[in-house]
């Protein structure tokens, strides 16, 4: 049985999920979604030990719809670990939608295992990555541990309920040409340290 998304359940139903969400985007008089509805049903009930199904009437979640950027219908996406991972638009057949999913499903999953991941390899492994970011870029890791643990797991945090690191630091608008510039490394940390001689968070400095 499909879970009913809205505005006000999407982050709960789609985020926190520890399997890929397949999301029926439709409309009640759209004639393609009610031809549609019964093939994804069929297929995702066939795939109920891999995903999770659910359907999104526009009329109730019209503020993620803008979001995600879903403005045809029937629209299909696939989430993993809260993030879209692919999607399509229009009837297709039963079998084009197996093929699709069979591709993207293991996407899907790594990013799910990553979100469900225990934080300290993840958090080892994402600091090694910024170490080296910023060797390369001419500046250096925050020398104090404890410090970038910190930061670290805020941006994990940002990832789990938003779907991105973003900047511990910076609000979270909810508008994504705004918000994706504070994805870490974000848009301003080059001119900041420049500036000040660390990164608003303080996770590079000179």
């Amino acid at each position: 049985m499909a879970i009913i998304i809205t505005d006000a359940n999407f982050e709960t139903e789609i985020k926190h999920k520890d399997k890929p969400v397949l999301v029926d985007f439709f409309a009640s008089w759209c004639e393609p979604c009610s031809e549609l509805a019964p093939i994804l049903e069929k297929v995702a009930n066939d795939y109920a030990e891999k995903l999770v199904f659910a359907k999104a009437n526009l009329d109730d979640i019209p503020l993620t719809a803008q979001t995600l950027g879903i403005n045809q219908i029937p629209t299909v996406v696939l989430f993993g670990g809260g993030s879209p991972i692919s999607g399509f638009v229009g009837l297709r057949p039963e079998g084009i939608i197996r093929e699709w999913l069979d591709q993207f499903l293991k996407e899907a999953e790594k990013k799910v295992t990553a979100m469900c991941d225990g934080f300290p390899d993840n958090e080892d492994r994402l600091i090694k990555e910024y170490a080296e970011y910023a060797e390369k870029n001419g500046f250096k890791l925050n020398p104090n541990p404890e410090s970038v643990k910190r930061i670290v797991s805020g941006l994990f945090a940002n990832e789990k309920k938003y779907g991105k690191k973003y900047c511990p630091c910076r609000r979270v608008s909810g508008k994504t040409e705004e918000d994706v510039k504070n994805i870490c490394p974000c848009a301003y940390h080059k001119e900041e340290i420049e500036k000040d001689g660390h990164c608003l968070c303080n996770l590079f400095v000179k």
